[in-house]
């Protein structure tokens, strides 16, 4: 039941599910390398299993500020961006794309 629901959109999985999800479909359904700087943030961050909180802190920012970046609001500093971009490519490029 519980992957029907995920396939009717009733529920979706838990986010720290989603990495273990990705490993046994052997693609990732989220495309991590076009769209907007936001977009792409949301994608790896789902596609990692982190919450804005996790990644947040893995960057060294605060979790508002990371929401805005998702929005396409405010802009990131040298330092902080380069940090973002680091994430953004840690990614492998099959798990990176999306093969839909």
């Amino acid at each position: 039941m519980t992957i029907c629901n995920w396939e009717t959109n009733r529920t979706s999985p838990q986010l720290h599910l989603i990495p273990r999800i990705i490993a046994f479909l052997g693609y990732s359904p989220y495309d991590t390398q076009s769209g907007t700087l936001g977009k792409r943030i949301v994608a790896c961050r789902h596609t990692m299993g982190l919450t804005q909180k996790e990644l947040a802190r893995r960057l060294a920012i605060d979790p508002s500020t990371l929401g805005r970046w998702e929005r396409g609001a405010g802009r990131q500093s040298k330092r902080h961006r380069e940090r973002l971009l680091a994430f953004l490519n840690q990614l492998p490029g099959d798990l990176g794309t999306s093969s839909r």
